[in-house]
């Protein structure tokens, strides 16, 4: 695939996906692959031929920092 987008689906990306082991036995989790270009896609395993959102590295660390600080935990 020469461009990914975020208009691409997830079932394109030929990329391998990784879950995270806090995914649950129904599938309800979020997967991500890493592109070869830089890029990170982004779906929800359950919908193979749904929508990727594709970050830039820069952004994907950022979202990473931001996790790992706890900016994104649910609202009290």
């Amino acid at each position: 695939m020469s461009s990914t987008g975020n208009d691409t689906q997830a079932s394109e990306i030929s990329a391998p996906w990784v879950k995270s082991s806090y995914s649950g036995p129904q599938g309800n989790c979020v997967q991500i692959a890493y592109l070869t270009d830089g890029q990170v896609a982004m779906s929800n395993s359950r919908y193979p031929s749904g929508p990727a959102l594709v970050f830039t590295s820069a952004e994907w660390d950022a979202f990473l920092r931001g996790a790992l600080a706890g900016e994104f935990g649910k609202p009290a």
